[in-house]
């Protein structure tokens, strides 16, 4: 396949050895971002950026990168300006900032806050593909994702290898440029993370301070561990539901429920007639072991989801799936509106699947999770198909960094837990790790965190910051019946 010869000789290329782009100015006009699911929106300066879609070609095809900017609130302030960088992959910066507005506001009083849409996503040139929903499962299922695959690639051609964090590093060094800052600060989310320790790694002399929340490390080769860091916290949530008087009383059988609920839907699929999340019309659709997976893996991301599991299990243990099913299906919408699909594989594709160590991948003993070897099945045969792109030779390796860095981790996060940023914190000479209890995914709005944030920015001394506040932080409380919690 030509596609495919083409992709294998781009992912050898490195990008290190580039010249920096010299910078552009860029102007700004007054906008307002609004919020994916237009609940509200806020006030922004925003410019458009003209790069080189593939850096080796600078005056080949250009995109545009969505910029936009939220000034500090004092006027006088010499802060280094802060630069969100979003998770996914494939999530937009301009949307992960209006759905944490009120988290920022401290920092904002004296930072600045940039956002760049990551090339692939939101705005800037954002690859979206029609995928079918992850928590169906047909006989199909497979031909069904390379026919989609095919389909994305029959839209965007091989240039989808050119949306790599190697060269959207590049892209967001010559935004800060083309702004006239000489120093920023990162704040960076699961994904994000991987972007900002290749920006360190890259840029270390332009970086004043950093802060990573769910955090990855760059030896890791995301994919192969998820399924037990899922598995860890469900048990994490159950523990923590047999501990709390309210909710062990509620739900004294909720470990067998929840055994009963795996082995039930192995091999069986049980028809079921939704209420659509969306519409409120009636929909068929299938509860079977995918949505069971989706229903346990999307709950467990943060603890105020985590809160409705006891009693959504005990429900579909009763023979109730419905209240159950409606949390995969709305779960899977948000994500596949939010995510654009086609950037996240041209980093998975490339970044990941190709680092796989031989064994690491054993599906007998994936088997024994709830989420079993699906997402690894599915990455393989969209990867089969997906173009290759630049990936530096160093993106894997360890890093070294004397940058002040607040690592952020949620306790039973189920997808990046806190190993990971003990890891990465092993080459880190000036750095501070805050593990919240019980809680998952992000920690961005959790409890006193915005206000460490703040203190933190202004302050970028670790040993220094005085996290006392976490002390009184607990986890949301677990719903003893439909109602909600206890009193």
């Amino acid at each position: 396949m030509r596609l495919a010869r083409t992709a294998c000789i781009a992912c050898f290329l490195s990008l290190s050895g580039l010249p920096a782009a010299a910078p552009a100015a860029m102007p700004l006009h007054e906008c307002r971002l609004e919020h994916p699911l237009k609940l509200t929106s806020v006030e922004a300066r925003c410019g458009r950026l003209v790069v080189a879609e593939d850096p080796l070609q600078p005056a080949g095809r250009t995109i545009l990168l969505r910029v936009a900017v939220i000034p500090a609130l004092n006027r006088r302030a010499a802060a280094a300006p802060l630069f969100l960088l979003a998770g996914g992959p494939g999530q937009a910066a301009t949307d992960l900032y209006v759905s944490y507005a009120g988290a920022f506001a401290r920092v904002n009083r004296n930072h600045d806050i940039v956002l760049v849409d990551q090339r692939g996503t939101g705005a800037s040139s954002p690859l979206f593909c029609n995928y079918p929903d992850d928590w169906r499962d047909t006989s199909d299922a497979i031909p069904a994702l390379r026919q989609a695959t095919r389909a994305c690639l029959s839209e965007f051609g091989d240039r989808v290898r050119y949306y790599t964090s190697s060269i959207a590093v590049r892209d967001l060094d010559q935004v800060r440029g083309a702004l006239g800052y000489r120093q920023i600060d990162l704040y960076a989310a699961s994904y994000g993370t991987r972007m900002a320790e290749l920006y360190l790694r890259r840029y270390p002399a332009t970086v004043h301070a950093v802060i990573l929340d769910g955090v990855t490390y760059p030896e890791q080769a995301i994919g192969p561990e998820t399924p037990w860091d899922g598995e860890r916290a469900l048990d994490l949530i159950v523990a923590r539901c047999v501990a709390a008087p309210d909710c062990a009383a509620a739900y004294p059988d909720l470990k067998q429920n929840l055994d009963e609920l795996r082995r039930r839907f192995g091999p069986e699929k049980t028809p079921l007639t939704l209420s659509d999340p969306s519409t409120g019309q009636p929909i068929e659709i299938e509860f079977n072991r995918s949505m069971l997976s989706a229903s346990l893996r999307f709950l467990s991301y943060s603890s105020t989801e985590a809160s409705l599991l006891p009693d959504l299990i005990h429900r579909a243990a009763s023979g109730e799936l419905a209240p159950l099913a409606a949390q995969a299906v709305m779960a899977s919408r948000l994500i596949r509106d939010q995510l654009a699909s086609g950037m996240q594989n041209s980093v998975i594709c490339s970044e990941d699947v190709p680092f796989f160590v031989a064994g690491a991948v054993d599906r007998g003993k994936l088997a024994q999770t709830y989420q079993g070897s699906d997402q690894l099945d599915a990455l393989a045969e969209v990867c089969k198909l997906w173009p290759r792109g630049p990936v530096d030779a160093d993106l894997h390796n360890a890093l070294q960094s004397d940058v002040p860095i607040l690592l952020l981790s949620g306790e039973a996060d189920p997808v990046t837990p806190p190993r990971n940023a003990e890891r990465l914190a092993q080459g880190l000479a000036r750095h501070r790790h805050l593990v919240l209890r019980g809680e998952g995914h992000g920690q961005l709005a959790t409890g006193c965190m915005p206000k460490l944030m703040a203190e933190f920015l202004d302050n970028p001394d670790p040993p220094a910051l005085d996290a006392t506040c976490l002390e009184r932080h607990h986890p949301a409380p677990f719903f003893v019946d439909s109602a909600g919690p206890a009193p």
